[in-house]
């Protein structure tokens, strides 16, 4: 069995004081695609912060290839090889394609490194290269997701985390970063995505946890959660 790239030991995070994460512990292997799932609010996303050193857990430690990241700051996090691609895409919107694909590998100075990964990202988007000119608020939302994941693997992460990626984005497209997501699995990329679309994100995972109000609620095989009663009831209307 491959090795924990990412080790999350019973955290706890708050906002401004206010507790959000009780507990938490959950670990990614090499090569994995792991999917946390649960409902908008329960805290999905501060873990993810959390991870990528935007926020910083009041207890507990995280570790990333055995090296306790806990503390450091959201650029050291990224250097040591976590890219986090946030909620509601957060592009520089007023700057073209290729400019945003070029500061997702500002930590790389290596000229003929940097335009290698663009080749690499733009075989596996090819519409971004049609519109390397185009400014990146002028592109559809499926498009500008496209770019944000883009953006996110010119730093040659070897975690990627993802936030919400499906959110307003219509159905046929959901379908589609679904896809692209287990293309860059498949391309030998550790992955963490954390989803509400819970059917959606199970069916591509490896493993799962279901997160309630701030804490891990169950976790299993993405055909144990699929298959369980109550994630069915919760999550999938059944």
């Amino acid at each position: 069995m491959s090795e924990s790239i990412l080790q999350v030991d019973n955290i706890n995070c708050a906002y401004d004081n206010v507790p959000v994460i009780f507990g938490v512990s959950f670990e990614v292997k090499e090569k994995e695609l792991v999917a946390i799932v649960g409902a908008n609010g329960a805290g999905k996303s501060t873990i993810m912060k959390t991870i990528a050193g935007l926020l910083h857990p009041k207890k507990g430690t995280i570790r990333f290839k055995g090296q306790d990241i806990s503390h450091l700051p959201a650029n050291q996090v990224l250097r040591k090889g976590i890219s986090y691609i946030p909620e509601g895409r957060r592009l520089f919107a007023k700057l073209s394609v290729e400019e945003n694909l070029e500061l997702g590998a500002y930590i790389e100075h290596n000229r003929s490194e940097i335009e290698q990964r663009k080749r690499e990202v733009l075989t596996l988007f090819p519409i971004l290269g049609e519109r390397s000119r185009q400014i990146a608020e002028t592109l559809s939302g499926g498009e500008q997701q496209m770019l944000a994941i883009a953006r996110g693997l010119m730093s040659k992460p070897e975690l990627l985390m993802l936030d919400e990626l499906s959110l307003g984005l219509m159905p046929s497209l959901v379908e589609s970063v679904m896809e692209t997501i287990l293309r860059i699995k498949e391309q030998g990329t550790t992955i963490l995505l954390v989803e509400q679309k819970v059917q959606e994100s199970l069916e591509i995972a490896d493993r799962g946890y279901v997160i309630q109000t701030g804490k891990i609620v169950q976790s299993g095989s993405s055909e144990e959660l699929l298959n369980s009663d109550e994630v069915k009831k919760a999550y999938l209307g059944m």
